[in-house]
């Protein structure tokens, strides 16, 4: 598997294209490994096949510009999503993600990069819940040049312990960046279990004492 993705994010030039494209499509395809194919061209550029600047800036072009037409899909399509998904009684999901993306849309559209799925769930919302674009755009940038640095990093440094054997050195990229995936989903869980229990515990019933019987004071 990983010797035929090797083969595919090749040496050519071509690469370049193959990694921009990745990362612009996997907003409105997430099936698309884009963050595999940036690692994986990290790796190579490790060994001297590729430069490692150039992944980088292709990965975050492709990655913005992708976060940007799924931000006008959702401006676009606002009022058939809308009207199809979110009425009635449903309307107050929306209510709750307008809410959280004025009081963390910042921290939303940075996280939501290393989130599967979480990209293209936070850049569409916050096309179709009017989210400024003049932040959007500052959010977005900040968070396509992390992520692409952080992806082809990864690889690189691979690459570079592992020049010899390629796939050993994607392996344990690999490995790196899941380990940090999932840190992240475990911190969000947590983050999530904790928020229930405040929520529970403020919801709790207050005791009232049987009829007849006295409060103790103090």
């Amino acid at each position: 598997m990983f010797d035929s993705l090797l083969e595919f994010i090749s040496s050519s030039n071509w690469t370049y294209a193959v990694v921009f494209l990745f990362a612009f499509g996997d907003v409105l395809f997430p099936l698309i490994p884009s963050e595999t194919a940036v690692i994986t061209a990290g790796v190579l550029a490790g060994s001297g096949d590729l430069s490692i600047a150039l992944v980088i800036v292709c990965a975050a072009l492709g990655a913005i510009l992708g976060d940007n037409t799924a931000y006008l899909l959702g401006r676009h399509f606002k009022d058939p999503v809308r009207n199809r998904f979110f009425s009635g009684h449903r309307r107050r999901h929306l209510d709750r993600a307008e809410l959280a993306l004025t009081e963390r849309g910042g921290y939303l559209i940075v996280i939501g990069r290393f989130i599967p799925g979480g990209r293209t769930a936070v850049t569409f919302a916050a096309g179709m819940l009017r989210f400024p674009w003049s932040r959007f755009i500052r959010y977005d940038v900040l968070a396509g040049l992390f992520w692409a640095s952080y992806a082809g990093l990864i690889g690189y440094f691979g690459g570079k312990a592992f020049e010899e054997n390629p796939t050993k050195g994607l392996l344990i990229a690999l490995g790196f960046a899941f380990a940090v995936a999932a840190s992240v989903e475990g911190y969000r869980w947590w983050k999530r279990r904790k928020l229930r229990e405040r929520q529970e515990t403020r919801a709790a019933p207050v005791a009232e004492p049987a009829p007849g019987e006295s409060v103790d004071r103090g």
